[in-house]
């Protein structure tokens, strides 16, 4: 289970980010932002259907948390995937927790360090230390090893996205 402090530092993110996406995502976001889950869901679904990765983040963490979909840890990793994929780094770090707690997709550390680590690199100055700061402890539970392996991932990326 996400811990309460990860979940709000989430929505905090998925809050900002909407706020500064409602003019790409329009209603969808806006609605997202208001806590009309229902709305954002039935407005976000076609855009992240389309490919839009803010539209994907916020669907995967109403898949996660249940607001507005059912809840589904596979939908929601599914969703963070495609977005993380595309770059979203709020998508990467809902990978990143996804795989550090398996919730969605395998727990595996080096998975978790590697989307945390993009992250964390890639995030907005207000939302980076927060970021790394999770992914430090996912690093405090890793052999040098895994660490090294979660790094060479991430400096591989995007070469090894099929996007």
């Amino acid at each position: 289970m996400i811990r309460p402090t990860a979940l709000l530092i989430v929505a905090t993110v998925l809050g900002m980010a909407a706020t500064g996406a409602a003019r790409a995502d329009g209603a969808g976001s806006a609605a997202f932002t208001r806590g009309d889950y229902n709305s954002a869901a039935r407005l976000l679904l076609p855009q992240a259907e389309r490919g839009n990765a803010r539209a994907q983040a916020m669907v995967g963490f109403m898949y996660a948390t249940g607001q507005g979909l059912p809840q589904s840890y596979d939908a929601a990793g599914y969703w963070y995937r495609l977005a993380a994929e595309r770059g979203d780094t709020t998508a990467q770090y809902l990978l990143g927790l996804a795989y550090d707690k398996g919730q969605g997709v395998p727990q595996d550390d080096v998975a978790a360090y590697k989307w945390l680590n993009l992250a964390a690199a890639h995030a907005p100055k207000r939302t980076r230390e927060n970021f790394a700061k999770l992914r430090n402890a996912v690093a405090s539970k890793m052999s040098r090893g895994q660490i090294a392996a979660g790094q060479w991932h991430a400096l591989r990326w995007p070469e090894e996205s099929p996007f």
